[in-house]
């Protein structure tokens, strides 16, 4: 697999759209990250790091998915936006506000993963991973 990121965002965008209350990832120490910022920004209930199946050595991070008291989806869309063929990377001026302020960006900055309202709180820029509305 090329782009990982990629990975656990169509796998958290297809289980959204299938109405899955969980979806397993095969988990990292950086998609763990980004799992703990969706849960910070209240997008996904929550995370946590399980064993994979004994024919699958490998840890699975199991994202809980959100919605809304009537079923409404809390994630409406989710967005790759730097990839391995085209990094996007932006000064702490150029941080973009998604979907007018409503949605959020994930950045990875010299200073660890992090929002972009983070990113320019703490006034450092970086490559934008993701948009989330």
């Amino acid at each position: 697999m090329t782009d990982p990121i990629a990975d656990m965002i169509t796998r958290i965008r297809n289980a959204v759209s299938a109405r899955h209350q969980r979806v397993d990832i095969p988990a990292s120490r950086f998609k763990a990250e980004i799992a703990r910022i969706l849960e910070q920004e209240g997008y996904i209930n929550g995370f946590k790091v399980v064993d994979g199946a004994e024919d699958a050595p490998q840890q699975l991070i199991r994202i809980l998915l959100k919605y809304g008291p009537k079923g409404e989806t809390v994630i409406s869309g989710l967005q790759r936006v730097s990839r391995p063929g085209r990094r996007v990377y932006l000064g702490r001026e150029d941080v973009p506000k998604v979907m007018g302020g409503l949605g959020m960006s994930i950045l990875t900055t010299s200073r660890g993963v992090m929002t972009g309202r983070e990113a320019v709180r703490a006034g450092v820029g970086g490559e934008v991973l993701c948009n989330v509305w």
